[in-house]
C-alpha cells in the first residue's frame, strides 16, 4: 500500500522545477499552464527571483504546487501509470492539499494555481504585518504544546497551527502570545523553540478573515469526485465526497494540520511506501521518524526519477 505526499510552504527554493522543465515537455507545460493561469510569470520568480520574491505567500504556494503536479506528470510519463496504479491515497500538507486534490482531478491546474494565489493574498492579508507570528516547539508533543498554550491566553490568541510529529508542534497567533510561549517554553521541558520566517500567523483563529474569502470561492467551483482518496489535514480521514472534500479546505485555513495524525494512520492503514512529490524532502523526514520499516522515496529532479526506476 503506498501514500503519495505533497509538501507544504517552507519547502520553497530558488530553481525548483527548473531542471525538469528542462529535460520534461510534461513539466514545461505544466509551469506554463500556472502562467497563464495566473497572468503572471511566476517562473521567473521560481528560477531568477530572490529568497524574498519566492518565499511571498502569494508566489510561494502555487509554485511548490506547480512544482508538484510537473513530477507527477513527468512520472506518468516515465512509469506509464496513472496515479490510481501509484498510489492507494494522497494528501499534502497545508497548501499541499490542493496539490492532492489536483492531482486526484477534484478540480484543474489552472483552478488550483488561482486558488492558492487567492489563498496566499488572503492569508497574508488577514493579519496586520507584525502582529502575528508562528513557532516551532523542537522535543515536544502536543499535549505540552497545549499545556503551553494555556498558559499564554491571556495574551491573546495562540493555537495549534500544524502537529507535525511526535517530537515538533508549531504554534501560531498573535505575536505577543507566541513570545510569551517561547519564554515560558522551558519551564515544560520543550527542548528549543524556534520563531519561523513567516509573514503571517496560519492556521489559527486569527484567519477568519481568509476563511471568509476562500469559502466563497470554493463555493463556487465544482468539486469533482477524486480517483483516489484524499486525507485530509483537518479530520484525518480517507475521503471521496466532494462536498466534505470542499468543506474540509475550508476548515483547513483557521484549522490544525495533524500531520502526525495523518503519519499514525498511514502505519495503521499497513502503508509500505510513501513517495513525496515536489521540492525537499521535509514530509519524508517526517515519515522515516514516526514510522517503523518505512520506505520514503523523495522525487524532484531527473536523478531522482533515475533512483526510483
Amino acid at each position: 500500500m503506498k501514500f503519495i505526499v505533497f509538501p507544504g510552504q517552507g519547502s520553497q527554493k530558488i530553481a525548483m522545477g527548473k531542471e525538469l522543465s528542462d529535460n520534461f515537455f510534461e513539466a514545461k507545460q505544466v509551469f506554463e499552464e500556472v502562467n497563464d493561469a495566473l497572468n503572471f510569470n511566476l517562473t521567473r520568480v521560481m528560477w531568477e527571483g530572490t529568497n524574498e520574491e519566492i518565499s511571498l505567500t502569494s508566489n510561494a504556494q502555487p509554485a511548490l504546487m506547480a512544482c508538484s503536479i510537473a513530477t507527477l506528470r513527468v512520472l506518468n510519463k516515465i512509469t506509464k501509470k496513472k496515479l490510481t496504479d501509484l498510489a492507494d491515497y494522497v494528501c499534502g500538507h497545508s497548501l499541499g492539499e490542493y496539490t492532492a486534490m489536483t492531482a486526484a482531478e477534484v478540480f484543474s491546474l489552472d483552478q488550483c494555481a488561482k486558488l492558492l494565489r487567492l489563498r496566499g493574498n488572503a492569508m497574508q492579508e488577514a493579519v496586520p504585518i507584525g502582529k502575528g507570528a508562528m513557532a516551532a516547539l523542537i522535543g515536544t508533543n502536543i499535549e505540552t504544546a497545549k499545556k503551553l498554550i494555556d498558559k499564554v491566553k491571556s495574551y491573546g490568541v495562540c493555537d495549534i497551527a500544524n502537529d507535525n510529529s511526535d517530537s515538533q508542534v508549531v504554534i501560531s497567533g498573535d505575536i505577543l502570545a507566541v513570545e510569551n510561549a517561547m519564554k515560558l517554553s522551558k519551564d515544560l521541558g520543550i527542548k528549543k523553540v524556534v520563531l519561523l520566517p513567516v509573514s503571517a500567523p496560519f492556521h489559527c483563529r486569527l484567519m477568519k478573515p481568509a476563511q471568509i474569502i476562500m469559502k466563497e470561492a470554493l463555493n463556487k467551483l465544482e468539486f469533482k469526485t477524486p480517483i483516489v482518496p484524499i486525507i485530509s489535514n483537518v479530520d484525518v480521514s480517507p475521503e471521496s465526497n466532494p462536498d466534505k472534500l470542499r468543506n474540509n479546505l475550508i476548515d483547513q485555513v483557521t484549522g490544525t494540520v495533524r500531520w502526525r495524525e495523518t503519519m499514525k494512520l498511514a502505519e495503521n492503514l499497513g502503508v509500505k511506501k510513501i513517495i513525496e512529490l515536489g521540492s525537499g524532502k521535509v514530509l519524508s523526514g517526517i515519515a522515516n521518524r514516526m514510522i517503523k520499516n518505512i520506505v520514503t522515496i523523495n522525487i524532484e529532479n531527473t536523478e531522482d526519477f533515475e533512483n526510483f526506476l
